[in-house]
This record gives structure tokens, C-alpha cells and sequence, in this order.
């Protein structure tokens, strides 16, 4: 049994489906349907796309309703999880707070009080209207913004469709968020290291998992620099401001999903979040402002 690779790219970063299989013409065709999937996924809930649903109920705000399937409903639903696991820090209604921080703007900009404070009235998630067959943003100027699971949930999507379609071993890769399942076929662990956030070539650990998932939210791969203060993309709901006690958090979970968000809102809870991410009973590893690794015995 040999181990297939696949590379592409899609939702602005470079990915790699690695599949363990016997059959290399088998593992081709799961791989461009796991591909596939994840690039519908893109087209379904990214607000860049113009002829997304997503797009569409930002369009219809302070409107009528929208449309919406089950899969959708789902994903609303899990938001919701979030929302109220993080203390209203995870919003996904946040769009607006992110457009005004531009993370890529040049020059880079801190935005004002009276700035922060008039996207923060187009923020609130207990505010929006739904049903398991409708959405409707209440407010005009109101968005919605995936990204803070989208990518997971096209990785254990991709992950499913390969389990599906007969790979007993596999890994997906979007961008840092991996899922693994079945162990290599030599019989050990997928190795999944953790990137350093201050950008060094070696990872700063690793987590070995047979079967599960690995996410990372942190403030390296979008963010600016002003007068010495570091400022990333990770924005807190409720005050409107980017988060400032974590470079970097990584989650170990069963699905990339669920990683991924205990990620971000360990980031959003700061100093709370090792309590936090203890009650959830997640193996983790974080990188605080001053550079220290945590759990401290964590290492490569």
C-alpha cells in the first residue's frame, strides 16, 4: 500500500489530501471527489463569492428572509453552540468588524472608538431571525461570516467522503487544520506539528493521532503591527477589538470542526481558556504573547 498525494488550492490557501491505498486510480478519483466537495463547500458559504448563500442573506439584511437547507441550518446551529460557549465572543455575525479592520490594508490602520462602536450595533447573533428552513439578518449592514468553521467543516467532509469511498487511511490538510483517520498504513500515528507562530521552519510540537483532528486559530496569518503592538484577526464580539493573549492555540478533537472553533474561542477567552479547554477535556497547545508554550511540558 503505497501513500498518494494530492495538492490544491481553494478558500485563499494550499492544501494536501494524503490517502493510503493499494488501488492509485482508486484513491485519484476519492481524492477529486473529496476535492470537489471542499471546493462547494467554498462556493456555498464564502461571503467572497458574490453567488454564495452567504452572500445572499448579507445582501437581504434588514430585509426579507433567505432560504436555507439543512445543511446550512446545521452549521447556524453549531455557530449558536459557539456563541454561547464563548460568552458571545464567537459571532459569526461579526462581519462588519472585520471589514473595518482590514488586515491587509497598507498602511495598516487602528480604527477609532466611535468606528468600533458603530460595527459593533450591526453585531449580535441573538438578534438574528431563523428556523431550520430560514435565516434573516434583522439589521441592514449586517453580515455573516463562516470562516471561523467553514474550512473545518469542508475538512470532515472531505474526510467522510474518503472513509465512504473505501481509503482505510487518510489525511486532510486545509491549511493547518488536518484530519486524519485510519493511522498510516505502517501502522503508526499521523504526525501533525504544530507551526510556529514568530514563523520559524520547525514545528514548536507535535500531536500524534491515529484517528481524530487538529486545529490552529492564531494571529500570525493575518494581522499588523502599529506603534510596537501586534494585532491580529481574531476580533472579540463583544468589544470589537483583535484578542491580545494568545499568538496561537492548537486543538486536538474527534472532528476539525470541533478543533477548530475550541481553538478560536480559547483564543477569545485568554486567560480563561486553559480552565476552559480542561473542561472540555482537549489536549491543546498554545503560544502566549510572551512566546512561552503551554501546557509548559509541551515539546516537539
Amino acid at each position: 500500500m503505497r501513500l498518494h498525494r494530492y495538492e490544491f488550492r481553494a478558500m485563499a490557501s494550499s492544501h494536501e489530501i494524503v490517502l493510503g491505498a493499494g488501488d492509485a486510480l482508486h484513491a485519484a478519483r476519492t481524492a477529486e471527489a473529496m476535492i470537489a466537495d471542499v471546493q462547494r463547500i467554498e462556493a456555498k458559504y464564502s461571503r467572497f463569492r458574490h453567488g454564495s448563500l452567504v452572500s445572499r442573506i448579507n445582501r437581504a439584511a434588514g430585509a426579507a428572509a433567505v432560504s436555507m437547507d439543512a445543511e446550512t441550518a446545521a452549521l447556524l446551529d453549531y455557530a449558536d453552540t459557539c456563541h454561547r460557549a464563548s460568552g458571545g465572543r464567537f459571532d459569526i455575525t461579526s462581519g462588519a468588524l472585520s471589514e473595518l479592520w482590514e488586515f491587509r490594508r497598507d498602511p495598516p490602520r487602528v480604527p477609532g472608538a466611535d468606528e468600533i462602536a458603530r460595527a459593533l450595533a450591526l453585531v449580535g447573533w441573538p438578534s438574528v431571525e431563523r428556523d431550520h428552513r430560514s435565516v434573516r439578518l434583522p439589521r441592514a449592514g449586517m453580515r455573516i461570516d463562516l470562516g471561523g468553521i467553514g474550512k473545518e467543516y469542508a475538512a470532515d467532509r472531505a474526510a467522510a467522503i474518503g472513509i465512504d469511498g473505501g481509503i482505510a487511511h487518510g489525511c486532510v490538510n486545509l491549511g493547518g487544520d488536518v484530519r486524519v483517520w485510519g493511522g498510516r498504513p505502517d501502522g503508526g500515528p499521523w504526525r501533525i506539528g504544530i507551526r510556529d507562530p514568530d514563523g520559524g521552519r520547525d514545528p514548536i510540537a507535535t500531536l500524534d493521532r491515529f484517528d481524530g483532528a487538529v486545529a490552529t486559530s492564531g494571529d500570525y496569518e493575518r494581522g499588523f503591527v502599529v506603534d510596537g503592538v501586534r494585532y491580529g484577526h481574531v476580533i472579540d464580539a463583544t468589544d470589537g477589538r483583535p484578542v491580545m493573549h494568545w499568538r496561537s492555540v492548537s486543538v486536538a478533537a474527534p472532528l476539525c470542526v470541533v478543533a477548530g472553533s475550541g481553538a478560536t474561542v480559547a483564543m477569545l477567552l485568554g486567560h480563561d481558556a486553559p480552565a476552559w479547554l480542561a473542561a472540555q477535556g482537549c489536549d491543546w497547545i498554545g503560544v502566549d504573547t510572551s512566546g512561552a508554550i503551554h501546557p509548559r511540558e509541551r515539546r516537539p
